[in-house]
């Protein structure tokens, strides 16, 4: 059976002072053993955070890494192996943010998963339709092609030590949310796309769904059978909401 996870992305967002306060408030509370989460701070308070979360059940992940896994001459980035060295776990790879705004393409986002995982770190992928893709018909087309392009680079296998994150462009910060229905629908095509290629890795790789996932619909979001949790954004930035939802993983 699937782990349950709910991953935090804190995005760019966050000082010395409010991070110190939104992890203590973290830490307060009361968190299912059967759920793994994750936070996911700015690259400037990850040491903080990850000093601060010890001895706890909360692990941290990186928003993004370098397309080169070790050392060099590369100004301004950071790589892998630097954050396996400082203690990271998890790294957001192919975020829609980065895709459409920063222009990652699909061959930068297939090196970030290779980098990630040569250094020993998971890769979370993620995935998603723009509101202009979806109303055109193009959601599983899109999908696909973004998650066919690692699985030709990297293989099928590497996805056993993955997680894919499918996020609809349009729900991320809008307010709006895919349907339970819709959400299920593309997670269902998403495991399905894996089990073209191995039924076994399709059956044990996590698909968390991201977009506007709250307290009060995340229950019905994870009660959907291929949906093992949810990539939480701003709600992630409120530690009681953040467990709330972690708390309905759990249930």
């Amino acid at each position: 059976m699937r782990r349950k996870m709910v991953a935090g992305n804190w995005k760019m967002n966050g000082t010395r002072a409010s991070v110190a306060k939104l992890i203590d408030s973290l830490r307060e509370q009361e968190l299912s053993s059967d759920v793994d989460v994750v936070v996911f701070p700015s690259a400037m308070h990850l040491e903080r955070v990850i000093a601060s979360v010890a001895g706890t059940s909360i692990s941290v992940g990186a928003q993004d890494c370098s397309v080169e896994s070790g050392f060099g001459a590369l100004t301004g980035e950071s790589s892998a192996a630097q954050l396996a060295d400082l203690g990271v776990e998890w790294v957001l790879v192919g975020h829609s943010e980065r895709r459409l705004i920063l222009g990652e393409g699909l061959e930068t986002v297939s090196r970030k998963f290779a980098a990630v995982q040569a250094n020993g770190l998971v890769p979370v992928l993620c995935l998603g339709e723009t509101l202009e893709q979806r109303e055109s018909g193009r959601t599983l087309e899109v999908v696909h092609e973004q998650l066919s392009s690692v699985i030709a680079d990297r293989g099928i296998a590497s996805f056993a030590g993955a997680v894919i994150a499918y996020e609809p462009v349009w729900a991320i910060g809008s307010g709006l949310t895919a349907t339970p229905e819709q959400a299920q629908e593309v997670h269902a095509a998403i495991r399905g796309m894996l089990a073209e290629h191995d039924s076994e890795v399709a059956e044990v790789t996590r698909l968390l769904y991201g977009g506007s996932v709250k307290a009060d619909n995340a229950a019905q979001l994870f009660a959907m059978p291929d949906i093992d949790g949810g990539l939480v954004g701003g709600a992630s930035l409120k530690a009681d909401e953040f467990g709330a939802i972690c708390r309905a993983a759990g249930n």
